[in-house]
């Protein structure tokens, strides 16, 4: 069981509070079949994306911002709060919609009964998200349908086995198929980031849900245990597609409302 992700303390950040949201990320606009154009959320290195919205929703943002980068609709609905979807929250300004979002994640991530119902342990608010919750929410549309996600301890690993860590991450981690960093000090995990693929050979990319800034991972950074996102430098866990695909169960729907618990 992960220790909690408590709020920081000195200069390292976890938290973004209630802050002004910033769209950097690049647009393209793509075609419906009902010939209503949309705008598909993008990020790269150097944009500036969402900011998480309390102490604690560092997790639930990134998940949030994963459901963007795979859902042109719902990328839309957080940015104008138009088409009104199926069982989103209310919210008349983006931030307050990305706000209202991060707690529909956190209900499925920490409740008993998860996505599509599954049990899991129930993990308390206060404490952040937990990497079996966060799997689940990849496997409930903020991934590409179909993939199946694992999470791996990584605290205890060489230099070596970090290495491994980062490269296999190359070569799962795709469009539209993130991965989770969780990060912290030598004791504790205390922030969460989404690893995206990266514009180049054998290289990531990260968006860092504190500040909303996305840069380039760098392996010798996570080997080295000098990761310097949010302020914290270790690696705690990965949460990583498989590799594996799966047949989504024909009732899947990967609209934007709480699964209820």
């Amino acid at each position: 069981m992960p220790s909690p992700l408590l709020e920081p303390s000195g200069t390292n950040a976890t938290c973004g509070g209630s802050r002004q949201l910033r769209w950097a990320g690049v647009a393209v606009s793509q075609r419906l079949g009902n010939d209503r154009a949309v705008a598909t959320f993008r990020l790269n290195v150097g944009d500036v994306g969402p900011v998480q919205q309390s102490p604690v929703t560092c997790g639930s943002a990134c998940l949030t911002v994963a459901r963007m980068l795979v859902d042109p609709l719902f990328a839309q609905w957080v940015h104008t709060g138009s088409p009104a979807l199926p069982g989103t929250p209310g919210g008349d300004t983006t931030e307050a919609r990305f706000a209202a979002y991060e707690r529909v994640v956190m209900s499925r991530t920490n409740a008993l009964l998860g996505a599509y119902r599954r049990p899991q342990l129930p993990w308390p608010h206060a404490l952040g998200t937990p990497p079996w919750g966060a799997k689940h929410e990849l496997e409930f549309g903020a991934a590409r349908r179909g993939t199946r996600y694992a999470v791996q301890l990584v605290r205890a690993e060489s230099a070596e086995g970090l290495a491994a860590t980062y490269d296999r991450l190359v070569d799962v981690v795709a469009e539209g198929e993130p991965g989770l960093l969780y990060v912290g000090d030598a004791k504790l995990p205390r922030h969460v980031v989404l690893v995206l693929p990266g514009d180049g050979d054998r290289v990531l990319d990260v968006y860092e849900p504190a500040s909303g800034r996305v840069g380039v991972l760098r392996r010798d950074e996570l080997t080295e245990r000098r990761l310097a996102l949010g302020g914290w430098d270790v690696g705690w866990f990965v949460v990583q597609p498989t590799g594996e695909r799966r047949v989504p169960s024909p009732s899947y729907r990967p609209d934007a409302a709480p699964h209820p618990a």
